[in-house]
């Protein structure tokens, strides 16, 4: 039996099977199976070239990225010409975008990279159209703005769906757990919570699945056999989110209102059309990427105001360091900080020292 063959007999298995008290052990086995098999058919497929047609060539630029994620016809490519510079086609039938198409947005110092990529249909993950590419760009960025139709605006859970069989965790954090390979027999579970989602004994089953036979597990939150299968599967990326409903213009202020009822008030509403509260879905995507402006200054200089380095927020001065120069670490001595994340202006602090937006640094080498 292949490994499709396999999958599918796991995926009738998990029919059939009514999940309850009695039978929970069971399924969990059964989902920790099914996700191993699935990472190695997709690493038989990339050791192929990819399977479906490989993953688009993209060049990252700027200073963190941005994937446009929606159905198509959605008005992804609109988005982008307002966001950025880009000229991406526009055209009122789908799939007018068939390769990721690239763009920059300039905004509060920081250059966001934007990517307009081909509609996701439902089946993407497991192949159909351009899907599995597309979402392998997906990955590998900060951000995913998740495009709803205001017509078609049930279609969330579906996009979150495809993303998830990707790996790809919106809006979670990874799970609290610590794994590590021993010498003794066995696999020991230590948790430093009441456990009420997830049996010890089940822990130690998945575990030995992707071949834990002598472990330590160290359980710091309460988790779900989903969240545990994340943790030993290793190929799980997590990404924070923004959901914008475009094309407002086409429908009236009782429509949207009855809208936000339905389906709760946790998305921006735009025109992409109409230029509408794009500038309100910039200031979102910065807030989201969770971002800080550093101002470096030179010894006896003035700062460079006019230049900002852009690093994410609660970043360190040696994360600055390796962001500049990957030996500025070595020849460190000190650095001098002015701004909010010090007691008092030019304070002299180490590498280990955490900044905060707008803090003016000072790093001095060793001669």
């Amino acid at each position: 039996m292949g490994l499709p063959e396999k999958i599918q007999a796991i995926k009738d298995e998990l029919k059939k099977t009514k999940v309850n008290k009695a039978t929970e052990h069971h399924v969990g086995l059964l989902k920790a199976k099914l996700a191993k098999l699935r990472r190695e058919i997709e690493e038989t497929e990339d050791s192929k070239g990819g399977g479906s047609g490989g993953s688009f060539d993209i060049k990252k630029s700027g200073d963190v990225s941005v994937a446009l994620v929606g159905l198509p016809n959605v008005g992804k490519s609109t988005l982008l010409n307002q966001l950025t510079n880009a000229r991406s086609k526009v055209a009122p039938y789908q799939f007018t975008t068939l390769t990721v198409v690239p763009g920059m947005m300039e905004y509060k110092g920081a250059r966001i990279q934007i990517l307009d990529l081909p509609g996701i249909i439902k089946g993407a993950a497991s192949g159909k159209g351009l899907g599995k590419r597309v979402l392998s760009v997906v990955r590998g960025v900060d951000l995913v703005i998740l495009i709803l139709d205001v017509f078609q605006p049930d279609h969330a859970p579906m996009l979150k769906r495809e993303l998830r069989e990707m790996g790809i965790r919106l809006d979670e954090k990874p799970p609290d757990i610590v794994i590590e390979k021993t010498n003794s027999r066995g696999v020991e579970v230590n948790s430093l919570v009441p456990l009420k989602k997830i049996s010890i004994e089940l822990i130690k089953d998945i575990v030995k699945v992707y071949g834990y036979n002598s472990a330590r597990v160290l359980v710091r939150e309460d988790v779900t056999d989903d969240q545990l299968i994340d943790v030993v599967s290793k190929n799980r990326v997590y990404i924070k989110s923004v959901t914008v409903l475009n094309k407002i213009d086409l429908v009236n202020e009782g429509f949207l209102r009855e809208l936000q009822n339905k389906i709760g008030a946790n998305f921006i509403p735009i025109s992409a059309d109409k230029k509408d509260n794009i500038e309100t879905l910039k200031e979102a995507i910065y807030n989201k990427l969770n971002m800080i402006r550093i101002y470096l200054k030179q010894k006896g200089k003035e700062a460079d105001y006019k230049e900002p380095l852009i690093i994410k927020n609660e970043a360190t001065v040696a994360d600055v360091c390796n962001n500049l120069h990957r030996d500025l670490q070595k020849e460190f001595k000190h650095a001098f900080i002015w701004g909010k994340s010090v007691k008092f202006g030019g304070q002299k602090v180490g590498l280990s020292h955490q900044l905060a937006d707008e803090d003016v640094l000072t790093i001095v080498k060793q001669r």
